[in-house]
């Protein structure tokens, strides 16, 4: 196969998401090897999964910058510098500059726990349950400037089980996130989605 597209992951916290794309990425078969990890807190234990599956963990602490543009740069320098071509958003707790997400225009994913354009932001499990709805799931897009919006790449759809708590829930659409990011990536990281207008199309195998 030709060369596996390298990826770049970006987290704030236990990077569950991101473990998943690690594990995916030790198939031979994987289009894409996850190349480096940067997290922006030091308490991101995703730093230290990472570095135990020996994959290059850089902790840039977005305090230590005067300004969001400031530390969007060292991330940009920092991703490029490992010539990374894809970043992956796992539980990235930063909202990013427009400069920065136009720079990796179709090449930054991000995960949400929702059946996007529903329930954007926060607090998606215990919103999808006070509307009532019958079905939650998450959603794998590219990034755009405004928060959790950009073409949809791949949904999954999780029931809402009657007594359902946001816990119970979330518990449940964590799993199909774990399923879904690494199904999103190797579609993308083989060249088989592409962007017409805000519009998704995947093309066969």
């Amino acid at each position: 196969m030709s060369a596996r597209r390298r990826v770049g992951v970006l987290i704030s916290g236990r990077g569950s998401n991101m473990k998943s794309l690690i594990d995916a990425a030790k198939a031979k078969d994987y289009p894409a090897e996850i190349v480096l990890v940067i997290g922006n807190r030091a308490d991101a234990g995703g730093l230290a999964i990472a570095k135990d599956a020996g994959i290059p963990a850089r902790m840039i602490a977005h305090r230590d910058f005067p300004s969001r543009a400031a530390f969007d740069a060292a991330l940009d320098k920092t991703l490029k510098e490992a010539r990374v071509e894809l970043v992956c958003l796992a539980g990235f707790m930063r909202l990013l500059t427009p400069e920065f997400v136009e720079a990796w225009r179709d090449r930054m994913l991000n995960i949400h726990p929702s059946l996007l354009p529903e329930f954007p932001g926060l607090d998606t499990h215990a919103r999808a349950i006070a509307a009532g709805k019958r079905v939650a799931g998450c959603t794998v897009h590219f990034v755009r400037a405004e928060m959790d919006t950009g073409p949809v790449i791949a949904q999954a759809e999780v029931p809402i089980e009657p007594g359902d708590t946001p816990d119970t829930l979330a518990a449940r659409v964590l799993k199909a996130e774990h399923r879904l990011y690494p199904m999103a990536l190797k579609l993308v990281a083989e060249g088989r989605v592409r962007v017409a207008g805000d519009k998704v199309e995947i093309a066969d195998a």
